[in-house]
């Protein structure tokens, strides 16, 4: 029988914010903000990335060229791609935007707290960047049917109510288990549920197509990776502070599952019906990711035959040693707001 996880108080002046003392979850902290005693030197560093990655949908320009090309460039199929895409990927940000908060409440370390309330700042932005493409790309009369496309796609709707029910299951009923399976599928959700769909605007973007929408997609890659990052260390620190909790066969399950459901998800909206990806590819894609994002996390490849990326093209796209004419080298890696960050938690 699992116990009752309780949620750290708003302000506990009997707490200890030692760093000897400090745990990721279950520590009796007192609700400040000590940030010049920290003891998870990986929050430290992710704080002055993502603080770093700062930026705004409105920066991004060329939409109203997205706009000309997506009637007359796009096929049929790569337009219900764009949409089907969209639709999915604003239902992800939207449900971190408002759940990362239950998950933080139940975090003792401040510098946890801090790193997850940039992460749900982020998801807002990326709520923003996508109702801003919805607004310049497609017609008015269209928006309502992205945003609400699962109420008629019956494997969108599946994959909506999966990630749903584990958060609301803790939310409901905020136990050992159900935490530690709920930050396995934040984990999930950041490290495999959003890439196919990057590779669908990055194939586009290799076919010269939807650039500004590539770029606003490229600043959203970003911040997930280092949304991947914090799950990945959150998950591995309870395996050093609680080993008790820490469910391994768990983690490997509910992989196998996310990606049964992204293959599914990826052959059904994308299929073989856009240029430069089809099912195969996209089988092998999310198993290639899935080896990768277990590595993280110190676990054997669930996939041995996976071990390459049969995108080509993203590495090409991605690469930041590539010429300096490379699309995201010089609109995603030098693109900086917050140009310098002063005080004790520089790097």
């Amino acid at each position: 029988m699992h116990e009752t996880l309780i949620q750290r108080p708003l302000f506990n002046p009997g707490g200890n914010d030692a760093v000897e003392k400090r745990t990721i979850i279950k520590g009796s902290a007192t609700g400040l903000f000590n940030l010049n005693a920290t003891k998870y030197p990986w929050a430290k560093s992710l704080y002055q990335v993502m603080v770093g990655n700062f930026w705004v949908p409105e920066k991004v320009s060329g939409l109203k060229d997205d706009a000309r090309m997506f009637h007359t460039d796009l096929s049929d199929d790569e337009q219900r791609a764009y949409k089907g895409v969209l639709s999915f990927l604003i239902f992800l940000d939207s449900l971190q935007t408002v759940n990362l908060p239950h998950f933080s409440d139940y975090i003792t370390s401040p510098e946890v707290n801090l790193i997850l309330s940039i992460q749900a700042y982020q998801e807002a932005i990326h709520s923003q960047s996508y109702a801003t493409i919805l607004e310049s790309v497609v017609e008015s009369d269209e928006r309502d049917e992205i945003y609400y496309f699962w109420r008629t796609d019956e494997t969108l709707l599946k994959r909506n109510k999966y990630i749903g029910a584990i958060y609301q299951d803790f939310i409901d009923t905020p136990s050992d288990q159900n935490f530690f399976r709920g930050i396995v599928a934040n984990f999930l959700l950041e490290s495999i549920y959003f890439y196919n769909g990057f590779a669908f605007f990055d194939t586009l973007v290799d076919h010269m197509k939807m650039l500004a929408t590539g770029r606003m997609i490229a600043y959203i890659r970003r911040d997930e990776l280092t949304h991947v990052t914090i799950f990945a260390n959150i998950i591995r620190e309870i395996r050093r502070e609680f080993p008790e909790l820490y469910d391994e066969k768990l983690i490997i399950n509910m992989m196998d599952t996310a990606v049964k459901q992204e293959i599914e998800w990826s052959k059904h909206i994308l299929g073989d019906r856009i240029p430069g990806m089809n099912g195969q590819t996209s089988e092998e894609y999310t198993r290639f990711l899935a080896n990768n994002r277990l590595a993280m996390l110190g676990i054997a490849p669930l996939y041995p035959d996976a071990v390459g990326n049969p995108y080509k093209h993203l590495d090409r796209l991605q690469d930041t040693n590539a010429d300096k004419g490379n699309f995201f080298e010089t609109t995603v890696v030098n693109y900086t707001q917050s140009s310098s960050m002063n005080g004790s938690w520089d790097f």
